[in-house]
């Protein structure tokens, strides 16, 4: 047998050509001319062959070929020498890039081998090798005579895979998260998966991503290196470990900047961020490491800072670190941070002009630069701002490549006449004029070179990912339209009003979930594309809770804000416990008749136990109906009925004596009217009228309200549950004057505002008012014999603060004035309350809060003070009047409780501290464990009579505002 080989990619046009033997003809031709059937009574050859080139046992031919015939391929085998024919890929999945074929002698089928069948195998070699998975590979080809001196061809295609990946693992420092190498690799679109083939390029990647991350944890010096060793239970599967040797921990005990004049150490040291010396807070903020990937980041802040304050040439060079000391066991080295500053002179604007615009006039693109003014000291950030509005002007009208940068010309610069004048010998120069006494200040000229680009067209709107909300519910939200122009603004102002739905993870509006592709074919066109991530706003809830608000309860519910992915809201839900009791059905249809109108219904039933206090049970209907008046604006129009009963009320609201009794106070289950009180009780309430008609006595216990309530609403709030910017501003009047027993008006307005602070940390703030007072026939309240007028409102529409919504160390409803007389509150007509937060994100859905809540209530005739006179109020026991009567030995008209002034206090009641707030995906609701410390509490008590705690821990749903 004679062998031939071809091996290697760039090898095999050469090897095949010289393999060649027989006459040229094209393999279509060999296969639609096969040669002629062996004869019927020829006998096959008896010469046997033992072994391929691959080693595999291969019996004699069957037939013989015809006496006389060119070369033909007879067999073909593919095979893995160097890996024991064992194959990590299934054979016929090789087979199905060959395209060569055997001979198959006893159908008659033989193939020729000639130059066709040669360019089949140069393409094979090439489809082979272009699928990545080989390491080498070759083709042989075996030549074998038969006994009627015909040759036979043995093609082999010999193989060596890849090695494949088993298990990637990572040793040597206990800085190394995993998720977090992980989620490095994802963002440079790096990735080493397993059961993929060793790719070194890759593997050089990884480390270079291994060192960034060691130098972010402060370990610069941080060597990384890999190792490969075989896996055992197949062939060429690989473990690739990465090894991590730390070196010493670079801490920063001292930076100081060399060449300042202007601006102290420690002023340019509050511009740094990442690379600063260690503070008192630094286990929290992880400042005092020293991180050389943030340094760049770090002196252009510092570089902004002095070009804020008029130093336009103020440059920062490369840090010197100094060794201080290194600790005894070698893991931490202390360092002094030289940064050297090159200051330059200070300079003021002078002239600033326009070049290459020719869309707008100079006249309309220079008031977008208003505070940049001449002979102010340059700010590099009014220029910026005026080319932010400027990209934002040309980007309305489709010019999505719109650049701008300035142009300087500075005052102080050597002119053409000073360079010459340089290059005369220094015997012939003229003597040098006196410098004046005074400098002038420098002045730099700026010149906005713009460079506009093309207008672009939108061509497609694509959303992908939205598997549940349907796209006509994203497309209403859209302001940018396929056929117009690509407005960037509108594209910003869509993602932001989609952000708001709460259907999906939030839009960044980077690559990741929104691409502006140019469309192929066309010019001046672009298709958009926004990627979504459905959130679950499916909530089906059933088990069991406890909260201050509602104690021990369970709950069986469903609801969504995005029903059938329509968009609608659906609620069912009923609530049982041992304070309340809610059975609701509600829904609102954000596009009613395809307008963007809002409507939609609630229908209620709902008891609520205030401890020591009563129990208040409601049944009611809303409507509501809400229009468009603005972006983000909306006006509702809301209208209620609500019947509502007062029952298990405290005896200790209208009989303070019951506190000296053994036995306590008693709890009166009905109140509707005067017969289920005591003679001494009636007397007392009709002493004190806001009392009486405040807990709905001689009114059967129920009082019914139908009211209608226009409101404003404004919302640039980015996110429902984690917000970081916008605004909520709202403004409504509830106005119960159409039917009903109880008539009044109440005011409202609050206003919410959120600023991000970094890319993890942002500001939330509230300021609330709030006013009710009764019209009409419950504007006074008459009790017989005596005719007393008086300002009258049942106790559930006064107005009440306290709780995880308002003010958060304190009980709900504790906060406000009390029953004359009595601890009890009663509450107020007017209320104002300010919350203040500082949020920080420690993970996607776990943020930690810092709090301040202040707030006070007022009744009528009193107003909103700073200070307030803090009483209290004793029960005494009441004077015999009458030893030998043979009735009562107490007189009723005696006093009950009396009333002390102890001193003074804030008026606002205020609370602080911080809370976890972490997300639940299933139930779609923050869940937050709240440590508040209440510095002004003076005269307020909790639920139990006691006076209200300096700190408490509290758990609760929701959010504040």
């Amino acid at each position: 047998m004679r062998r031939q080989q071809v091996k290697g990619p760039w090898l095999a046009v050469l090897g095949l050509a010289m393999v060649a033997c027989g006459p040229m003809s094209a393999l279509a031709q060999a296969v639609a001319e096969p040669a002629a059937p062996p004869a019927a009574a020829q006998e096959p050859a008896l010469t046997p062959i033992t072994t391929t080139p691959c080693g595999t046992p291969l019996p004699a031919p069957r037939a013989l070929p015809p006496v006389g015939s060119t070369p033909f391929v007879w067999q073909l085998e593919v095979c893995f020498p160097r890996q024991g024919n064992a194959p990590v890929i299934e054979t016929e999945t090789y087979m199905y890039y060959i395209k060569l074929r055997g001979s198959q002698p006893s159908q008659g089928n033989f193939i020729p081998y000639n130059d066709a069948t040669e360019q089949v195998m140069l393409g094979d070699f090439k489809a082979l090798w272009g699928t990545n998975f080989l390491e080498d590979l070759s083709i042989d080809v075996t030549d074998y005579t038969f006994d009627n001196g015909v040759v036979g061809k043995i093609v082999t295609y010999s193989m060596e895979e890849r090695q494949r990946i088993k298990i990637v693992d990572y040793q040597g420092s206990k800085q190394i998260d995993r998720t977090k190498i992980d989620e490095k690799l994802r963002e440079r679109n790096v990735e080493v998966r397993l059961d993929s083939f060793l790719d070194e390029g890759a593997i050089r990647r990884v480390e270079g991503v291994l060192r960034s991350f060691m130098a972010e944890k402060g370990f610069t010096n941080a060597e990384v290196s890999h190792k490969v060793t075989p896996v055992a239970g197949g062939p060429k599967l690989v473990n690739v470990t990465f090894n991590v040797s730390e070196g010493p921990k670079i801490k920063i005990r001292k930076v100081d900047f060399v060449g300042n004049t202007a601006f102290s150490d420690g002023r340019l040291q509050r511009r740094l961020k990442e690379n600063k010396p260690k503070g008192i807070i630094s286990f929290i903020t992880g400042s005092g490491t020293y991180k050389e990937n943030e340094y760049e980041a770090d002196i252009e802040r510092v570089v902004e800072f002095y070009q804020n304050h008029g130093y336009a040439r103020a440059r920062i060079g490369q840090p010197e670190l100094k060794t201080i000391e290194n600790d005894r066991d070698g893991k931490t080295r202390w360092i002094e941070l030289m940064i050297p500053v090159t200051e330059g002179p200070r300079y003021k604007f002078g002239e600033f002009g326009f070049s290459g615009n020719t869309i707008f006039k100079t006249e309309g693109l220079r008031p977008l630069y208003q505070k940049v003014e001449k002979g102010e000291w340059y700010n590099r950030k009014r220029v910026d701002d005026g080319r932010k509005k400027n990209q934002e002007v040309y980007g309305r009208f489709g010019y999505m490549e719109f650049t701008a940068f300035p142009d300087f010309t500075y005052s102080d610069d050597p002119t053409v006449e000073d360079t010459l004048a340089n290059q005369i010998p220094e015997a012939l120069r003229a003597p040098p004029e006196p410098e004046p006494k005074v400098k002038p200040t420098p002045v730099a000229d700026i010149t906005m070179r713009i460079e506009e680009g093309p207008q672009y067209f939108v061509n497609r709107i694509t959303f992908t990912g939205n598997t549940t909300t349907r796209d006509n519910v994203i497309r209403r939200e859209m302001r940018l339209f396929e056929g117009g122009v690509f407005d960037t603004e509108a594209l910003k102002f869509s993602v932001r009003r989609l952000n708001q739905l709460g259907y999906f993870k939030n839009l960044e509006g980077n690559d990741k979930d929104m691409k502006v592709d140019k469309t192929p074919g066309k010019t001046n066109t672009v298709d958009v594309t926004l990627k979504f991530e459905e959130q679950n706003r499916n909530q089906l809830t059933f088990g069991a809770g406890v909260s201050q608000y509602e104690g021990v309860f369970g709950q069986l519910a469903f609801q969504t804000s995005n029903f059938l992915g329509r968009g609608e809201s659906l609620t069912v839900s009923m609530t049982a416990g041992d304070r309340s009791q809610n059975y609701q059905l509600g829904f609102t249809e954000p596009f009613l008749f395809d307008r963007n109108i809002t409507g939609g219904f609630d229908v209620y039933k709902r008891s609520l136990q205030y401890i020591g206090y009563y129990t208040q049970k409601s049944t009611g209907t809303n409507l509501v109906f809400g229009v468009p008046v603005a972006n983000f604006s909306r006006m509702f129009f809301n209208y209620s009925y609500e019947t509502t009963k007062i029952g298990d009320l405290n005896e200790a609201l209208i009989d303070q004596s019951c506190l000296l009794r053994p036995s306590g106070c008693s709890i009166i289950s009905s109140v509707g009217d005067l017969g289920a009180l005591t003679p001494t009780q009636i007397d007392i309430l009709r002493r004190n009228p806001f009392v009486y008609d405040s807990l709905l006595v001689g009114q059967g216990g129920s009082r019914s309200i139908s009211k209608v309530t226009p409101s404003f609403v404004h919302n640039t709030v980015d996110n429902p549950i984690f917000p970081s910017t916008g605004r909520r501003l709202t403004a409504s009047m509830d106005l119960a004057v159409l039917g009903g027993n109880t008539h009044f008006y109440k005011p409202r307005v609050e206003g919410i505002m959120f600023f991000r602070h970094t890319a993890r940390t942002s500001f939330g703030f509230r300021a609330q008012a709030e006013y009710i007072s009764p019209i009409g026939d419950s504007a006074c309240v008459i009790i017989a014999p005596a005719t007393t007028c008086a300002p009258s409102l049942p106790i559930f529409e006064r107005l009440f603060l306290g709780g995880e919504y308002s003010v958060r160390g304190f009980d709900i409803r504790s906060i406000g004035p009390t029953v004359p007389g009595s601890p009890i509150v009663l509450g107020g007509n007017k209320s104002l309350l300010f919350n203040g937060e500082y949020m920080f994100s420690i993970a996607s859905q776990v943020r930690i809060v810092g709090f301040f809540d202040a707030g006070q209530v007022r009744d009528f005739g009193d107003s909103f003070a700073w200070k307030e006179n803090v009483t209290r109020t004793t029960p005494i026991i009441p004077p015999l009047y009458d030893p030998f009567a043979s009735g009562s030995l107490i007189d009723p008209n005696a006093p009950t409780t009396v009333t002390q002034v102890t001193g003074q206090a804030l008026a606002f009641k205020t609370s602080t501290g911080v809370e976890l707030r972490f997300f639940m995906p299933v139930l779609n609701v923050p869940f937050r464990l709240i440590y508040a410390f209440n510095p002004s509490r003076a005269g307020v008590l909790d639920n139990n009579l006691q006076p209200a705690k300096s700190k408490t821990f509290r758990f609760a749903v929701g959010t504040t505002f």
